[in-house]
């Protein structure tokens, strides 16, 4: 059975209104995903030392630094501390740890971890995109250095590059991360000419106005990498703004290209014998969002039975 990860902290990092990563987000997911046949657990709280695994001991100084006792504190300009803001970033980033924990020991063959803020933009030292900590990433490095595997897999499909994710896991060669993304398009970063310190980076580079068909293309020829590279984990940062129906972008998915692409990701792990932990990442149309979310939850559900 597919494996559900939230925290009722995910709820507290309160953005201004208006901005698009908002409260309502994990509210859309979580109810877009009732009914379904899930075994829901409580996103722990991080250790320090999974952190520090990606951030140094100065960034976590500063992030305390600029929590508020009340209203907001400002990380960048669309970056946002309120005052539950690090506790519900601590709890992602221990949802995905504890998800690996729990797939790498067999106890279920993949997991979904519903949290936010999201991660996959936040570098080393600084915080970005909406993003606090990334999440993945230090997944990727617990299951590296703490489970002692050789090879994991990072795959990224939010709309927008994972620029926190490769600044992370650039030196790291037991790390393979591949991202498609709209170029251009904010953070700017994603050239295919960024392999990472070992080649083991994949960056694709999709048009704006682009729809399903492209994606599909793209991810079937990054599918044939993971399947080369042969990873012990599967790692997703799962977001959904790439849908044709999301204010901040303009790529053309729908539920259909979300459910393939999962499908040919879950069946590269399969063929690798890899466990799957996917993440959510971003989404911003909360009913475009809750409809994909499901469409790639039941994909994992699948294969997952």
């Amino acid at each position: 059975m597919t494996l559900l990860y939230t925290h009722a902290s995910g709820l507290s990092h309160v953005t201004p209104p208006s901005h698009p990563e908002q409260v309502a987000r994990l509210d859309a997911v979580l109810a877009a995903l009732g009914g379904a046949d899930l075994e829901q657990r409580e996103a722990p709280d991080a250790a320090d030392a999974d952190i520090l695994r990606a951030h140094p001991a100065e960034y976590l100084s500063l992030l305390q630094r600029n929590a508020p006792a009340e209203g907001w504190g400002m990380l960048d300009s669309d970056t946002y501390l309120s005052p539950g803001s690090l506790m519900a970033a601590r709890h992602a980033v221990g949802g995905v740890c504890a998800a690996v924990d729990a797939v790498l020991a067999g106890t279920a063959p993949n997991a979904f971890v519903a949290m936010r803020p999201p991660g996959h933009h936040a570098e080393r030292m600084k915080a970005m995109g909406f993003c606090i900590l990334s999440s993945v990433a230090i997944a990727a490095l617990r299951a590296l250095d703490h489970h002692g595997l050789d090879r994991v897999a990072v795959l990224d499909f939010d709309v927008h590059h994972g620029n926190g994710t490769q600044d992370v896991l650039w030196d790291e060669g037991r790390a393979f991360f591949a991202s498609t993304h709209q170029m251009p398009l904010y953070p700017g970063t994603g050239l295919p000419s960024e392999r990472g310190a070992h080649g083991q980076m994949v960056n694709v580079a999709l048009t704006p106005g682009s729809g399903g068909g492209e994606a599909r293309a793209a991810w079937r020829a990054i599918c044939v990498r993971v399947e080369a590279w042969r990873p012990q984990l599967v790692l997703i940062s799962a977001g959904f703004d790439a849908h044709a129906d999301d204010p901040l972008a303009q790529l053309l998915w729908n539920e259909a290209d979300f459910t393939a692409i999962t499908r040919m990701i879950c069946d590269a792990a399969a063929i690798c014998s890899a466990p799957v932990v996917s993440a959510l990442e971003g989404g911003y149309d909360l009913a475009a969002l809750g409809r994909s979310a499901r469409a790639h939850v039941d994909v994992l559900r699948e294969t997952a039975a």
